[in-house]
Parts: C-alpha cells; sequence; structure tokens
C-alpha cells in the first residue's frame, strides 16, 4: 500500500511537471518584450481578461508593482514570465529580519507554485527619492539577500533579485561615456549593489524613457532621434569611444553601462525595467500622442526581436518591459502619467503593436498624422448611449475644459452663441470639443476619464457652430 501511495504522488508530481513545462514551453515568445501591468484606474478589466490582452499583444512577460493576489492567480499555469514588485515602504523590514523576509516570500512567492515568477524586485526607483536615504538605501542589499536567502529554503532559488532605478541615479550621462552614478550613491549604495547583481547574474533594472530628455530638449534632439526612426544626420558619434548612435534610448543604456564600468562592474548585465512613449497628454505636453507611442513600442519591439543590443554591447539580449498595459486614470501627476497603456480600460486597443518584433512597422493600419489631423472633420463630445452620466465627473470636466487654452468656453457664457439649452451636459459637450480642439495637435486627449467620445456627426446646431480645425 505504501508502495502504491508512493508511486501515485510521483506519477502526481510528474504530471504536475509536465502540465508546467508545457504552459511555459506552449508561451514561449523569443526576444518578446514584456508589459508592466499597473492598475491604478477605474473600472480595468478582471485579472482574467487582463492576461487575455497580454496573449493579445503576444507580450513575452508581465511585471506587477505588488504581489496582487488576485492576478497572480489569473497568471498561474499560464506559463507568463511573471516579475513581482516588493513595496518601497517594507524594504526595511524585510533587511532587518529574515524571518519577515521569509514570511513575506511564503505569503507571495510560495502559495503560487504554479506561477512562473522570474524576478523579484525590491522597491521601485528608491534612490529617486532623498527623503529615505537614511531609513532605506543601505537596507536595499541586505534585503535582496534575505528574499534571496527565504527564495532557495522554498525552491526557487532561481528568481533574480534586483531594484529598478530611474535615470536619475546617474550623474552625468551625455555622451554616453560620461555615465557616472551621483556622488551621494556611487560609494555607499551603487557598489554594494552593483557587487550582490555580479555574485549573483542578475541584472541593473533601469527605467529609461526617452521621452523626457526630448521632451526637455526639442532644440537639440530631434523626434526622429527618440523613436527609433533617425537618419544619418540626427546620429551622433561620442567623442570618447567613438561609438555611433542611432537612436537616444541607446545613448540612455550606454551611459547606465559606463557608469557600471567606472566602479569596477562593467560586464553586469542590462534590463529595462520600464520604457515607453505617452499616448496623450495636458495642453503643452508636446509629441504626448497616440503616432509617437504607437512607433515607439512598434520600433522597439523590432530592435528586441533583432537582438541589436547597443553600440557598447552589440548583439547582447535585455529583458524589456514596456510601459505600460493600461491608461491609469488614478495616477497623480501631469496628463502623460495617466496616458502610457497600449488598452484602454475598457478593453479596446490604443494602438496596436506585436510585442514579439515579428511585425513590420510598416505592416500596421494607418495611424493618425503627427498633428493630430484625420484629414476629415471630427469632434469630441460627451457620450451618450442612453447612460446616465456622473453629474460631479462631467462638472469637473467641464469646468478643466473651459480653465485651459484661449477663449475655450466663450460661446457658452450668458449671451453667448451656444447658452442655450442652458444645461450640463449640452455646455460640457461644447466645452469638451472646444478644448480639444484647441489641443489636440499637443497630444490633448478626448476621453476626460471616459465621458467623452470622437464623433464624425457635426454637433452643431442653428446658431451654435462646434469648432472643428
Amino acid at each position: 500500500m505504501a508502495s502504491s501511495s508512493l508511486c501515485a504522488l510521483l506519477l502526481a508530481a510528474f504530471a504536475c511537471h509536465c502540465h508546467a513545462a508545457a504552459a511555459a514551453a506552449a508561451y514561449r515568445r523569443p526576444h518578446a518584450i514584456g508589459v508592466n501591468y499597473g492598475n491604478l484606474g477605474d473600472d480595468l478589466p478582471t485579472a482574467a481578461r487582463s492576461v487575455k490582452l497580454l496573449r493579445k499583444a503576444h507580450a513575452g512577460a508581465v511585471k506587477l508593482y505588488n504581489a496582487d493576489q488576485r492576478i497572480l492567480h489569473a497568471l498561474a499555469g499560464t506559463g507568463i514570465p511573471v516579475s513581482v514588485m516588493v513595496p518601497n515602504d517594507i524594504v526595511p523590514s524585510l533587511a532587518d529580519s529574515r524571518a519577515a523576509a521569509r514570511e513575506w516570500v511564503d505569503n507571495n512567492i510560495k502559495r503560487h507554485p504554479r506561477v512562473r515568477v522570474m524576478y523579484l524586485l525590491v522597491g521601485n526607483e528608491l534612490l529617486s527619492y532623498p527623503a529615505l536615504a537614511a531609513s532605506t538605501w543601505g537596507k536595499i542589499v541586505p534585503a535582496m539577500k534575505n528574499l534571496r536567502h527565504a527564495l532557495h529554503a522554498i525552491g526557487r532559488g532561481r528568481v533574480k533579485l534586483g531594484t529598478p532605478l530611474a535615470m536619475d541615479a546617474l550623474a552625468a550621462s551625455y555622451p554616453p561615456s560620461a555615465g557616472a552614478f551621483r556622488e551621494d550613491i556611487a560609494g555607499p549604495v551603487m557598489r554594494p549593489l552593483l557587487d550582490f547583481l555580479n555574485h549573483t547574474r542578475s541584472y541593473y533594472f533601469v527605467d529609461a524613457y526617452p521621452y523626457f530628455p526630448w521632451a526637455a530638449n526639442q532644440k537639440d534632439i530631434s523626434l526622429d532621434y527618440a523613436l527609433f526612426e533617425g537618419n544619418a544626420s540626427s546620429h551622433y558619434v561620442d567623442p570618447a569611444t567613438r561609438l555611433t548612435y542611432t537612436n537616444l534610448l541607446d545613448q540612455m543604456l550606454d551611459a547606465c553601462i559606463a557608469a557600471m564600468d567606472k566602479l569596477g562592474y562593467g560586464g553586469v548585465k542590462l534590463a529595462i525595467s520600464e520604457t515607453g512613449w505617452p499616448n496623450a497628454g495636458d495642453p503643452g505636453q508636446a509629441g504626448a500622442n497616440v503616432r509617437n507611442a504607437a512607433l515607439y513600442n512598434r520600433h522597439l519591439a523590432r530592435r528586441m526581436h533583432k537582438k541589436l543590443g547597443t553600440p557598447a554591447r552589440p548583439r547582447s539580449n535585455m529583458p524589456v518591459f514596456v510601459f505600460a498595459l493600461y491608461n491609469e486614470d488614478l495616477k497623480p501627476g501631469a496628463g502623460t502619467e495617466r496616458h502610457w497603456g497600449m488598452f484602454y480600460p475598457n478593453g479596446t486597443w490604443v494602438y496596436q503593436v506585436d510585442l514579439t518584433g515579428r511585425r513590420t512597422v510598416r505592416s500596421y493600419p494607418p495611424l493618425p498624422p503627427p498633428d493630430g489631423q484625420t484629414g476629415k472633420l471630427e469632434w469630441c463630445v460627451l457620450a451618450g448611449g442612453g447612460k446616465p452620466l456622473n453629474e460631479t465627473a462631467v462638472a469637473l470636466a467641464l469646468n478643466y475644459a473651459c480653465g485651459q487654452g484661449t477663449g475655450t468656453c466663450a460661446a457658452i457664457q450668458p449671451g453667448g452663441a451656444c447658452y442655450e439649452p442652458n444645461t450640463l451636459d449640452a455646455h460640457a459637450s461644447y466645452a469638451i470639443n472646444a478644448y480639444w480642439q484647441q489641443f489636440k495637435a499637443k497630444g490633448g486627449s478626448c476621453y476626460f476619464n471616459g465621458l467623452a467620445v470622437k464623433t464624425n456627426k457635426d454637433p452643431s446646431y442653428l446658431s451654435c457652430k462646434f469648432p472643428s480645425y
């Protein structure tokens, strides 16, 4: 009886292993880039629906900003490689206690044996917050060591540990050969971190967004260069290395490599934990539009598929996670912060992209022209459909639109051509359209947290003309 029970257990274990292996094999997408999956949004799709959308984009992996149990449950058995993040605020406690690290791993990794966890990231851009210097910066590596010990204890020792860092960890990044870490972190924080990454054969995870240096310096950086579409006239040659750069992302990555090399760790592997381009933004946020976002991510996927590497590391293969799966309307900050998604909250494409990179950029449907014009008249109005709208949200949208631009809401003031009918919905439709018409070329969005839609039907009536230009 004991012998047959043992056989049954072994057969069950073998079957489970085969099932997991089959799931992983079925999902393998060579060189496909991954996706950051944040959930700071209203009415986002369920975790199960989100997994389907990851497959729709042919994502090679997914990165989570916390150990969300619902999402991990939905990923179980899919074979999709997963990166899980440890929240910033618990890093010190995990560094101070192996027991706390073991408890966190047990609760968030061990309980999901069918989730293919590849990376465990300790905090998010911790070195960008000076307020955390005393409490947290020195705890990053001790927390990694305790978490690594806990992972080995449950048989998950192959999981790589790292911590995503923003580009502001560098004091200099131009030219790339001048890349160097800030003085306040180079010795006390970066040297032990790089030593740990080198010893464990892990990665330096960097959040690298060409959009931001381009937006801040459009005079000297061409948009084509930032979008991987530059020609010989926009290429840059580093005066120290004589390496030629054809795009801005490569410059940023090689600056990180140069900084690591200056500390004696030039061989540490590189991974891109976040990159992307905003598909919309506030007025004045130039270049934030669907066209540029689509071009950036499509070209990025093609480059990673071809394993082009960077000038300093040609033909290298690096993990890459594009930001992000969804537009997240609850994120604070500038308008671009809420518009990085490949999908709208309703699950429809913002723009199509095949993250395997096998699809050529020219094979996609036409994108909007750079100036936001479509070649036919369009208006942006309050959504209808017979569903009651939230009056508070509509009022906020109306007030926001009227506060932007020049004369945006003059026509709906008393005595104006569009004052009648004097209703919240009518005034909101006019204001939203007037705002969008003024700012769509600069990245203004016809979204308003899901309240607005585009239409080709002219909403003008009598003497009230809705602008369209």
